[in-house]
């Protein structure tokens, strides 16, 4: 049996068509795919995210725990309303997961992925034993990102009173709570905008004051695109327990500073480190017919790679992926699709961010 969110009947009703997700049954557009990628790249559109899970980690080891359960290091989260993109590894250095953690007065709030629930939790509760911590799950919170140029101006009006000027005062990765509730300046769109935390009855006020004002929900399918655009990984394609956050494109989010911090996996990354790159995560542009999707051989000078994920940006309206590749490989490729070798052109990701297009 799917889960549903609870917001699952709010999608039903707007037309939604709804698909499987890692269990959940969860809209993957309300009509048009494209029509709300273009809405959150150009004005603003909200998504329920409910389906990630939300685990508090409270008690007198907190910050000890997690600064062994993650490569990066919530040290630098010096005070409470910062929040800290990491990935959990296991002790060979791959991935467990990706996830955002915020610093509260009471703790910390983390924010894992719906598909890697069962890992990620029974990960968290191994690495915890020896420290006097507290996991709390929260799987009756309703969450919804909303996302583009105009989220902020639009959607913080819709807060209660107490949040509505600090929320839209919100620097990058900040995050408030009040009057239940949870407001990050984050997302998964490459666009400026909130993610909401908030109990059930709260969460389901704000979705509905949102769609009256005007804000476009949006599906899986969108999501998707906007985040591909963005160079932003999705797991279980762009990494996994097998990849290291080095051959992700994820380097930037390990702290090796201070060196006596021995996160879980440190020492496998500092081989693999001290071994220079095997592998790299790329973007590509095709420059040929086709359309590159995961899991597509890519050809370079260097040696053979692979289309971790791949398809159309509705913004630059040609094929655009990420791929991983040889580590030494640089220049023009080449991406078999349909048993025809296609040229593509290697590039730094992201390919667009805040509505603009970085590379032609």
């Amino acid at each position: 049996m799917k889960h549903t969110t609870a917001l699952h009947s709010r999608h039903v009703a707007a037309g939604a068509r709804m698909v499987d997700f890692g269990g959940w049954d969860m809209p993957l557009h309300y009509g048009s795919q494209i029509d709300e990628h273009h809405a959150v790249r150009g004005d603003a559109g909200m998504f329920d995210v409910s389906h990630m899970t939300v685990v508090d980690v409270s008690g007198p080891d907190s910050r000890d725990y997690l600064r062994r359960l993650f490569a990066n290091d919530v040290a630098k989260l010096a005070a409470a309303g910062k929040g800290l993109y990491s990935c959990m590894l296991n002790d060979a250095g791959g991935v467990v997961d990706d996830l955002i953690t915020y610093r509260r007065d009471d703790g910390y709030r983390t924010v894992v992925n719906a598909a890697t629930r069962n890992q990620d939790l029974a990960w968290m509760n191994e690495v915890a034993v020896g420290f006097d911590v507290t996991l709390t799950e929260r799987p009756d919170d309703v969450m919804i990102a909303i996302q583009g140029p105009r989220a902020v101006e639009r959607c913080a009006p819709l807060l209660p009173a107490a949040l509505r000027e600090a929320a839209a005062n919100l620097a990058s990765f900040g995050c408030i709570e009040a009057g239940g509730l949870f407001v990050a300046r984050t997302g998964y769109t490459g666009e400026d905008g909130f993610e909401v935390i908030a109990a059930e009855a709260v969460g389901l006020a704000l979705w509905d004051a949102a769609a009256a004002a005007g804000i476009a929900p949006c599906g899986l399918g969108a999501r998707d695109t906007l985040r591909l655009e963005a160079g932003l990984c999705l797991y279980g394609q762009d990494m996994d327990t097998q990849t290291s956050p080095l051959a992700a494109g994820l380097a930037w989010t390990i702290a090796w500073a201070p060196p006596e911090r021995d996160f879980v996996g440190r020492a496998s990354l500092e081989t693999q480190r001290a071994g220079g790159p095997r592998e790299k995560l790329v973007g590509l542009i095709l420059e040929d017919r086709g359309i590159m999707r995961h899991g597509q051989r890519v050809v370079t000078d260097a040696g053979d790679g692979v289309v971790t994920s791949g398809g159309f940006s509705p913004t630059m309206q040609r094929s655009i992926a990420l791929a991983r590749i040889p580590g030494d490989a640089a220049g023009d490729c080449q991406v078999e699709i349909r048993n025809a070798l296609r040229g593509a052109r290697i590039v730094r990701p992201p390919f667009v961010r805040n509505g603009k297009t970085l590379v032609e």
